[in-house]
């Protein structure tokens, strides 16, 4: 079986650098590299030639979905593993994907996530990369949708259903979208959580809150009114839309408040509630950080169900006064 590496690049700095240290280390099993330079201004694309990897220099950025497809067409491997620029392979996660295609042979796609030794060390980052590393842990094994910085399919089938879809011209939910087709046509896609991958990439509050709203939420929203893909999986488990009811209930409580004093009596008791609901993420924290970084998590694990809210009341609203096309995902600054 001969899996074929796909990597999109765009301005991929020191992380794509040490992307391809990895790949030296640990991807002698891949039968072929592609990397698709999707423009930029760095110096990703003179990186990208001093290795063996097959580069495709695209003179414009066309987005992600774009220079997956183009590698994908290039690609001669049985499988195709898509990889981001700012993640780097682990020894064994080749080995891993491989071995799960022979020995099951069923599947047509898998998943798999971040470890939980994120590479940027500022606590926004270990929070997010984290987190991301719990839900994709304790997701289900029958996945519900894919992911394109850590996923394989194979070939025929990527064609089959045509690809990633390349009105998504910047870094969104192209990858959701694209495993939400794979779906519908009845192929299966394996969440195999041995399979990691280290993720770089240096989270601050601007870049994380206005990727997650306007670059995943949002556009998300809007495909799951598109597919009524309302699973209970990943961030769309019950226990998440449970918390963000909980959430708002407590800050409508709180702005109830400043004119009947007596809404504050509420307040612990969902502030309990939510808490409860959500221990085994903070008991996770605490496991992997400490007692203190678990503590610093509750405020952003909060705001993520209150911006999600958000974010899922103004796709919404978008989605059903045909703001947005049902087949046509939003372009985003």
């Amino acid at each position: 079986m001969m899996l074929s590496i796909v990597i999109p690049v765009h301005n991929g700095g020191e992380s794509f650098y040490k992307c391809l240290q990895s790949l030296e280390c640990y991807g002698s099993l891949a039968s072929e590299v592609i990397i698709v330079v999707d423009g930029g201004t760095d110096n990703s694309l003179a990186l990208a030639r001093t290795t063996a990897a097959k580069v495709i220099a695209l003179p414009e950025a066309g987005g992600p979905a774009r220079a997956r497809n183009i590698g994908a067409s290039a690609a001669s491997g049985d499988i195709l593993f898509f990889m981001d620029a700012d993640v780097t392979l682990k020894p064994d996660t080749l080995k891993q994907i491989i071995e799960a295609f022979q020995a099951k042979p069923e599947i047509d796609a898998l998943i798999g996530s971040y470890d939980d030794a994120p590479g940027a060390e500022n606590f926004l980052s270990q929070y997010k990369n984290l987190f991301h590393h719990y839900t994709h842990q304790t997701g289900c094994e029958d996945a519900s949708t894919f992911w394109g910085a850590c996923g394989a399919v194979r070939r025929d089938i990527f064609l089959k259903v045509d690809g990633f879809n390349e009105a998504y011209r910047y870094p969104s939910i192209e990858d959701i979208e694209f495993g939400y087709r794979l779906k519908r046509a009845g192929h299966r896609i394996l969440l195999c959580k041995a399979v990691q991958v280290k993720h770089l990439k240096r989270w601050e509050p601007f870049s994380l809150l206005r990727a997650e709203i306007f670059y995943r939420a949002i556009p998300w929203t809007e495909l799951l009114w598109r597919d009524r893909q309302f699973v209970n999986d990943l961030n769309l488990k019950t226990s998440s839309r449970v918390s963000l009811i909980l959430t708002f209930s407590i800050l409508v409580l709180l702005l109830l408040s400043f004119w009947w004093n007596s809404s504050l009596i509420g307040v612990p008791i969902l502030a309990t509630v939510l808490f409860v609901i959500n221990l085994s993420v903070y008991q996770f924290f605490y496991f992997k950080k400490g007692l203190w970084f678990a503590i610093k998590t509750i405020f952003w694990h909060w705001l993520y169900f209150l911006y999600g809210g958000v974010a899922f009341a103004i796709g919404t609203i978008r989605y059903h006064l045909g703001y947005q096309s049902a087949s046509t995902p939003v372009s985003l600054p």
